[in-house]
């Protein structure tokens, strides 16, 4: 589209620094790999808003489309391509990058250059995951996140590193393997594995009851949906900072990018049938894994807890099958990529410090550390919801969704957000304002230079979407509405085939 392979630059380009990381000798290597790492994700960032720009709102099909033939026999090609639905993972995840090795500057000092080598195939393979029009092509990206996640956990991680490291891997792995059976069976059945194509094949109302489930296995642990989320606090608590940020910040949001791509325009059916069993898992995730936060000691398995409750405003919101539900869940799990990404730097910042993540540890925090209590005061209130504020329009566009489907399921998933307001409003007031309880907590420095830096475009980002979410509802908008009349027509095709066969 304009005259470069855009989206093949800014998976191969952390690629290429990695490698160039990798090979480096001598002693400022740790030095020579932070720079060199900083360097090439800030060059990704800036090239995914460039893409950002150059991308055509009123155009909801894939824009940047590059193709090149890969296993021609199979119907297995290189494809990518962008729409409005995968537009902002792409940003967010390259904004995030950049935000996470600055994060790590000073506080990862144990095998550095290894560090950022994980880091820069983590970002190719988010960013490839985003970017795929190929079933096989995205499996691979999908599941190859997975390695770098697992040796950052394992190797920079906590005193329990280890077991969380595989607790995350085997979950995820699990489903994912059902997932690679659905997509092979897809592929035998249409003899092709572009994505675009599957979406208008026809597969028969029983067969996409299994497909169905097969996919729901991978994208409800990504997400994680309830039950079947007990991993992601123990990978909270034990990932380093950085970890933390983008395991929070993008790959939870794979998951929901998963339903939306797959499991909606292919599996029709099959997903009608279970937006009852949807919404009584989102609904049962809201309200649970608030009143669990509630009770939480250690900061960051607060924050994790809230994750798995605002991703149950997502799952709400995409299987209400309407534009508003649609669209809500796509702002909330942008906002929330921002948010709460922003909330464990907010964590990350006094665990430096003081080296623990007890909350009974802290209080009284805004005397000497003003700026951080400003800060962290306009993350919380997005992760309520407060009107003004990037979580609100999420949440709100979510509900109202809901609300046009089933009242009781909406004015349930409603009751989230006042234990939202509870937990994040408790962990605020015990933090910033509680009793002085440690000399040494109370006479913390304020920010740095550096790292006020890092919360300044999160902050202004969470404001100015809360003010203007129109620059992400104009440009998602068209795609979701091509997504539902897909969705709508083929559902109807479907049924009318059905009818026919039927004695």
């Amino acid at each position: 589209m304009l005259g470069f392979p855009l989206l093949s630059v800014l998976i191969f380009l952390p690629l290429i620094a990695a490698l160039l990381i990798a090979l480096l000798k001598g002693e400022h290597v740790a030095k020579h790999a932070r720079a060199v790492a900083l360097t090439a994700s800030s060059i990704v960032l800036i090239l995914s808003l460039y893409m950002l720009v150059h991308f055509v709102p009123s155009q909801p099909g894939f824009q940047f489309v590059e193709r090149a033939e890969w296993f021609p026999a199979l119907g297995i090609a290189y494809h990518l391509g962008v729409d409005g639905i995968s537009l902002f993972f792409i940003v967010l995840s390259a904004l995030l990058t950049p935000i996470c090795i600055l994060a790590s500057w000073e506080s990862i000092t144990m095998r550095v250059r290894e560090y950022m080598v994980a880091f820069l195939i983590l970002e190719s393979l988010m960013i490839g995951t985003f970017a795929a029009l190929d079933a096989i092509l995205f499996y691979v990206f999908f599941e190859a996140v997975l390695i770098p996640m697992f040796i950052i956990i394992g190797v920079w991680g906590g005193a329990r590193r280890v077991y969380s490291a595989f607790k995350f891997f085997l979950y995820t792995l699990l489903g994912s393997v059902l997932m690679l059976l659905a997509v092979l069976y897809m592929i035998s059945q249409a003899g092709t594995a572009d994505i675009p194509t599957l979406m208008t094949t026809m597969f028969s109302p029983d067969v996409q009851i299994w497909l169905w489930l097969a996919f729901f296995a991978s994208f409800a642990v990504k997400m994680p949906m309830w039950p079947v989320h007990t991993w992601l606090p123990d990978a909270h608590v034990e990932a380093p900072t950085a970890g933390s940020v983008i395991l929070a910040g993008v790959l939870l949001k794979m998951g929901g990018y998963g339903f939306l791509r797959f499991s909606l325009p292919m599996l029709p059916d099959a997903t009608e049938f279970f937006t009852p069993f949807i919404f009584a898992l989102s609904v049962i995730a809201i309200i649970y894994t608030s009143l669990v936060a509630l009770v939480q000691k250690d900061m960051k398995k607060l924050i994790a807890y809230s994750s798995v409750a605002h991703m149950g405003f997502v799952t709400l919101g995409i299987f209400t099958l309407n534009q508003q539900g649609i669209e809500g869940a796509i702002f909330q799990m942008i906002s929330h990529g921002i948010i709460s990404g922003a909330l464990f730097l907010c964590v990350g910042v006094v665990y430096d410090r003081l080296h623990t993540r007890d909350l009974d540890r802290y209080g009284n925090l805004a005397v000497n550390m003003p700026v951080y209590a400003a800060v962290f005061m306009i993350l919380m209130l997005g992760s309520v919801g407060l009107p003004g504020t990037s979580g609100f329009v999420g949440e709100f566009l979510s509900l109202l969704g809901a609300f046009q489907v089933n009242t009781v399921v909406a004015t349930l998933a409603g009751l989230g957000v006042v234990l939202g307001a509870a937990y994040m409003l408790l962990l605020y007031r015990k933090i910033i304002f509680g009793p002085k309880v440690h000399d040494d907590a109370a006479s913390l420095p304020d920010l740095t230079p550096r790292e006020f830096a890092l919360f300044l475009p999160l902050v202004i980002l969470v404001i100015w979407l809360g003010i203007a979410p129109s620059y992400i509802l104009d440009r998602v908008g068209p795609s979701v509405q091509n997504l539902l009349t897909h969705y709508h027509d083929k559902l109807s095709t479907d049924q009318s085939v059905d009818e026919s066969t039927s004695p």
